[in-house]
């Protein structure tokens, strides 16, 4: 926003009426009236909307235990800047099915391309946002094989084991273990394939050294623009 030529407030729930007590609601109302736009992370999908359903303002997802869009959009630019469109690709997630990974499947859904999600069983993407990509007709197949997730993939892509908010740290890394990317687990993708992370990394536990550190990798390129397409998004909710 700044970059943009406009002002900012950063607001933490301590820093308003929310921690006495206000509701998502009135906070939406009155926010409404000082800014021009409203960018929430939220712990709960519910805030998100609920904060939306009452601002006058345009509401922009910057985060919640359900997905995670501007990261994603982030992530397309990336791959379209460095590989081609997505709807010419095949993109595989591995690791926990997380906000990120369903942010991946809403992309998919819309844009088009292939998307293969390796995942244990326990932290598979939902049923419902499956049925909503089955119901776009978009190419996703869920597997249990990180080796089948890669196979044929032009960028493998993984993401923290243990996410914000998550309270069964190690029962996580015992079933993500074998979902590691490292040296061995991209024999299957094509040729010169890529890997994106949105970071931070947990170096040696999803993804290893020699992986990130990589000429295939693309997660410096991926974190800057996420600045860039952020200005787009707020360009377009500003109506620019």
């Amino acid at each position: 926003m700044r970059q943009l030529g406009g002002d900012t407030l950063v607001l933490s729930s301590n820093d308003m009426q929310l921690g006495r007590g206000e509701t998502i609601a009135d906070t939406a109302r009155v926010l409404s009236r000082y800014v021009d736009a409203i960018m929430i992370r939220a712990a709960k999908h519910s805030n998100l909307t609920e904060l939306a359903a009452a601002a006058t303002v345009p509401v922009i997802n910057g985060l919640t235990n359900l997905s995670h869009p501007c990261q994603v959009l982030a992530d397309v630019m990336t791959l379209e800047e460095h590989v081609a469109p997505l709807k010419d690709l095949t993109v595989s997630w591995v690791g926990d099915g997380n906000n990120v990974a369903a942010s991946w499947i809403h992309a998919v859904g819309r844009m088009g391309g292939k998307l293969r999600i390796g995942t244990p069983e326990q932290l598979a993407p939902s049923p419902e946002i499956l049925d909503w990509a089955k119901a776009q007709g978009a190419d996703i197949h869920v597997t249990r094989s990180a080796e089948e997730a890669v196979a044929g993939s032009h960028c493998v892509i993984t993401d923290a084991w243990v996410s914000m908010h998550d309270t069964d740290a190690a029962s996580r890394h015992n079933l993500l273990k074998p979902y590691q990317v490292n040296k061995h687990a991209d024999g299957g993708a094509v040729p010169g394939a890529k890997f994106m992370h949105c970071l931070p990394a947990h170096r040696g536990e999803e993804v290893t050294d020699e992986v990130i550190d990589s000429p295939a990798s693309l997660v410096l390129d991926e974190a800057e623009n996420r600045l860039h397409i952020q200005k787009s998004i707020l360009l377009h909710c500003l109506g620019a």
